[in-house]
């Protein structure tokens, strides 16, 4: 696997050693295969708004691959985006009809059938197009996978004020109401089951309204409860009979009652999470001059941030576009990781993020209430790690090379110890010490990067771990003491060769 670095240019980040939010310009692939030794198994929730390989040429990045290279490109890229995925993660996957059946069958094996989780339809525009040849689209798909499906959940979504506004009688001190239905189906259930045999219920009976009109409910129907219940809850005022009081019986429904937490739907309306036109009004705000060709909408990622992720998760956008995924993120308090090969990681991107934290008022600002602040790093890919000769380029720092021998080594994300330090950690009962860099203070080769009698014993906690049993391997340059480390049971592995066998 080839990795690069990420060397940030502190000219574009902003308040950049304060902060987690990370944009890198370059190729997704290789930008994803050098997250892995920091984040694998980190990130809480992905989404993707890949190329819909409709056949137009946009002016941002190539939308007309052939479709058997579309799924070439893209499979790759998911495979890393599920190493990525922490255990109770999910990715949330924008496309079209060209190609989203092609990518659900695609994610059922990347990701597994049985963590498939829903596909939900965004409604991105309202109006038909005048120039549709045989039906007007005006819907997209987007896929969601959970990473472990048993141990993922969906948070439940806030309600609106248009769900809470029918709770609006006043008439009563215990709080905001609304009449509700009285009666339930014959046709399920025990009670189903019983009146089904025998023909009696003993939720059938009459009702005698306050005018005294007799009511009885409608065939294939009961009240709600039994009588005797239902003259306790008419004692206690729950039961209301319309505005003559000759109605039919209404239950008083509390809005304090009701469950606050809404089950999210699958079908996105767009009055509910925006549309094209909006996302392309958002764009505008911050670059008029060269608008994005395929925004999504604030509202719309809002929407999904609310059901996967909570403040302080990890976000990742590796098809960034004009920045929206981390915007947002940003807006929700939220880190975040974006994406970005083309220009417009820095001429839409940067600007954009720039303006969040000056506090600009667009999008989902007022919702999430949001007053400016927070930072983001910005960084081009680096150099290649290892090169092809399996040489280490020169620009790579200790910190870069541990990562990666760790991720390698374990498959699992390199923790940096707070002390600059050989050792990396202790894994499986093995200690792992790396020797690079003049990381002892002293470059030179038989005082810091290769391994001597003399160095060994100033590795850290040695003794201690060959005391307790623990295995050793150290990562160095070179050594000429093999079999008086076999003896000690060490094992020494040479940088860059035993590395890149992995």
């Amino acid at each position: 696997m080839v990795f690069k670095h990420l060397p940030p240019p502190p000219q574009i980040s902003v308040n950049q050693a304060l902060t987690d939010n990370l944009i890198i310009q370059g190729d997704n692939l290789a930008a994803l295969k050098s997250l892995l030794p920091f984040y694998a198994g980190s990130v809480k929730c992905i989404f993707i708004d890949p190329p819909y390989n409709t056949g137009s040429a946009f002016s941002h990045y190539d939308d007309n691959l052939e479709h058997s290279l579309w799924l070439n490109m893209m499979y790759p890229r998911l495979e890393l985006l599920r190493d990525l995925l922490a255990e109770d993660g999910s990715i949330w996957i924008t496309l079209d009809d060209n190609e989203s059946h092609y990518c659900k069958v695609m994610c059922d094996e990347i990701f597994g059938r049985k963590n498939f989780v829903a596909n939900l339809i965004w409604q991105k525009k309202t109006a038909p197009q005048g120039h549709a040849t045989w039906l007007s689209d005006n819907h997209d798909h987007i896929l969601c996978y959970a990473k472990n499906k048993e141990k993922w959940t969906a948070n439940p979504l806030e309600r609106t004020e248009k769900q809470n506004a029918k709770y609006n009688r006043t008439d009563d001190p215990r709080g905001l109401y609304t009449p509700d239905n009285f009666t339930i189906s014959l046709t399920g259930g025990q009670r189903g089951a019983q009146f089904a045999k025998t023909g009696v219920s003993d939720n059938i009976y009459p009702i005698t309204t306050p005018t005294g009109k007799i009511v009885m409910p409608p065939k294939g129907r009961c009240w709600l409860v039994r009588e005797e219940k239902y003259f306790e809850m008419l004692k206690d005022n729950l039961i209301v009979f319309g505005k003559n009081g000759d109605g039919v019986p209404m239950v008083k429904r509390f809005l304090h009652q009701v469950k606050q937490g809404i089950v999210p739907l699958t079908v996105l309306l767009q009055d509910e999470v925006g549309g094209n036109t909006e996302a392309k009004k958002e764009v505008r705000e911050f670059n008029n001059q060269e608008i994005f060709a395929t925004p999504k909408p604030e509202r719309l990622i809002q929407r999904i941030l609310q059901i996967a992720t909570n403040e302080g998760d990890l976000i990742l956008d590796s098809f960034l576009g004009s920045g929206t995924t981390a915007a947002v993120a940003h807006k929700m308090n939220r880190r975040y990781i974006g994406i970005e090969i083309g220009e417009h990681a820095k001429t839409h991107v940067v600007p954009r993020l720039k303006k969040v934290i000056d506090g600009e008022q667009g999008g989902v600002s007022g919702s999430a209430n949001w007053q400016g602040g927070g930072a983001f790093r910005f960084c081009e890919l680096g150099e290649v790690v290892f090169d092809e000769y399996g040489a280490i380029h020169p620009s790579i720092g200790f910190d870069a090379l541990a990562a990666h021998i760790w991720y390698l080594t374990h498959r699992v994300p390199f923790a940096r110890p707070s002390a600059k330090s050989p050792l990396l950690g202790v894994m499986n009962d093995t200690a792992y010490y790396l020797l690079y860099n003049g990381i002892l203070g002293d470059k030179r080769p038989d005082g810091g990067n290769v391994l001597t009698r003399k160095i060994l014993w100033e590795l850290p906690q040695i003794k201690e771990f060959l005391a307790q049993g623990l295995d050793i391997v150290v990562y160095g340059e070179a050594t000429s003491i093999e079999k008086y480390l076999a003896n000690h049971n060490i094992v020494f592995k040479r940088i860059p060769y035993d590395v890149m066998d992995k």
